[in-house]
């Protein structure tokens, strides 16, 4: 269908200032949006309170307002203003907050302002961690098992019921506990009334904790016809228990079985049409158990998120701006592809390469901060690689950090003893704890049964250390010496 011609004026909320946790892939979706609507002929209001932002250049918005991000002042601009939409799926979660709250207490409504890129009820149903589940239940797809509790004798029965146990303990949500505010682990802890005090309804989501499960990640589209398309898969080689902005993510999903990814594929595209997005963009998260194969959708975002940046640079498919067409009543066959110009947005990208995304991380500058990795995120930036191979990927990554020694070293140690108790905690570290360890002989399964990251990656690292020990071994630098160092993404200064 083609665009909208009742929409003459749309107003965009941005993300506000850059916090650790939120990163800056906002402003990257925000910056697309903007041209987009631009280039349609449309007014745009953009209301974003960073002005360190590319967004806020006074060349993006016919009206740019750089202030705080609250109900109260968008509500003042949108009287000011009078747009005939509001667009929020491209701010993160401040802009998707913000939206809410203006539709629940009327001010949408009072200014007959639209809400476009999704709605209040996908928004609620993608958002609110109960009604979530039924999404799941009816998609055929299986949540975590759960319970809301309000006394510490019902937390007890709870854990009792849902045979939790001090091996595996409960994940604990406090504050409002259907949305999932304040994620929290349990376990055998005195202090575990406290939860409940934290919570201003006296309310906690006891949750199975699914921490050492695999978890993936598949970015999806759909449009007004109900065309979806599997934008990418992504794949974190850290095991649940670290937050996704934390852990080293790799796309596309490297050990996953075609049976399982066409599962994952199968529940996303019902879970998106149950919640009703149909005018963008959302990211479904899944967690499988590497022992059973069973498989739990973790949450969604129904709106661009930090992965759909990845995505984006992952795949060449501009998300935000597609998502942002969309909103305007395009569907995704009418939106050609940016990188091909030939097949429309409705065919699904191929990789036949890999991506590997590293986080960067700036504890020097925190020095009292705690480099442990949790599912708080507290990373500050990260950086993309693209190579043939993973190992080759992998290690142009890791140069890319431009951080000291953020490379690969290849001095064996003797003992893997301390190494090998240094990986049971999650820290920045623990890829070369582990890498070092490898190196030195340490088992496999030893380190797998530690860290519970993948045997496949396990093996793809001890093939960069054998490919230094034939480099280092090799009586010259023949032509095939130095091709299979390439191909493994060693620098030259690691071949040198």
């Amino acid at each position: 269908m083609p665009k909208r011609q009742d929409l003459k004026s749309v107003m965009v909320i941005g993300s506000g200032p850059i916090v650790i946790g939120q990163a800056a892939e906002f402003d990257y979706s925000g910056t697309q949006a903007l041209r987009v609507l631009k280039e349609e002929g449309i007014r745009v209001i953009l209301v974003n309170s960073n002005p360190a932002t590319i967004m806020t250049d006074p060349e993006f918005a016919d009206a740019t307002y750089v202030e705080p991000i609250s109900p109260a002042v968008v509500a003042k601009i949108i009287a000011k203003e009078r747009p005939d939409a509001l667009l929020p799926t491209l701010g993160g979660q401040t802009a998707l907050n913000t939206a809410i709250a203006l539709d629940k207490d009327g001010t949408l409504e009072q200014y007959s302002v639209e809400l476009i890129g999704a709605n209040i009820e996908a928004i609620e149903l993608g958002e609110d961690r109960q009604k979530f589940k039924g999404v799941v239940e009816r998609s055929g797809g299986e949540s975590a098992r759960s319970t809301i509790v309000h006394s510490m004798d019902e937390a007890l029965d709870a854990v009792q019921d849902l045979g939790l146990s001090g091996r595996c303990p409960p994940l604990l949500h406090h504050g409002r506990a259907r949305f999932g505010h304040g994620l929290q682990r349990g376990g055998p802890s005195p202090h575990r009334k406290r939860y409940l005090q934290y919570s201003p309804t006296t309310e906690v989501l006891l949750e199975e904790s699914i921490l050492g499960w695999k978890e993936y990640e598949l970015e999806m589209m759909r449009d007004a016809n109900d065309n979806v398309v599997v934008v990418c898969s992504i794949e974190n080689l850290d095991p649940v228990g670290v937050h996704t902005g934390d852990s080293i993510t790799v796309a596309p999903a490297m050990t996953l079985t075609d049976r399982e990814y066409q599962k994952l594929r199968d529940i996303s595209i019902n879970v998106i049409r149950e919640v009703g997005v149909d005018t963008g963009g959302c990211n479904i998260q899944f967690a499988v158990d590497p022992d059973t194969g069973r498989v739990v959708v973790i949450e969604m975002n129904p709106r661009v998120s930090r992965s759909s940046a990845l995505a984006s640079k992952a795949t060449g498919f501009a998300i935000a701006k597609i998502a942002t067409k969309l909103a305007l009543g395009y569907t995704l066959d009418e939106i050609p592809n940016d990188i091909t110009q030939k097949t429309p947005a409705s065919f699904e990208p191929t990789l036949d390469y890999v991506v590997v995304k590293i986080p960067r991380f700036a504890f020097e500058k925190f020095p009292a901060a705690d480099p442990t990795l949790t599912t708080t995120m507290k990373s500050v930036g990260e950086a993309m690689a693209i190579g043939r191979s993973f190992t080759e990927a992998l290690q142009k990554a890791l140069r890319s950090l431009e951080q000291r020694d953020s490379e690969f070293a290849f001095d064996a140690p003797e003992d893997v003893s301390p190494l090998l108790d240094a990986m049971a905690t999650a820290t920045t570290e623990r890829l070369y704890q582990v890498q070092q360890a490898l190196n030195a002989g340490a088992d496999m399964e030893t380190v797998y049964g530690i860290t519970k990251i993948d045997r496949w990656y396990l093996d793809q690292i001890s093939l960069i250390n054998e490919t230094a020990h034939t480099l280092r071994t090799s009586p010259e630098l023949d032509e095939d010496v130095l091709r299979l160092a390439k191909r493994h993404g060693f620098s030259d200064e690691q071949i040198g």
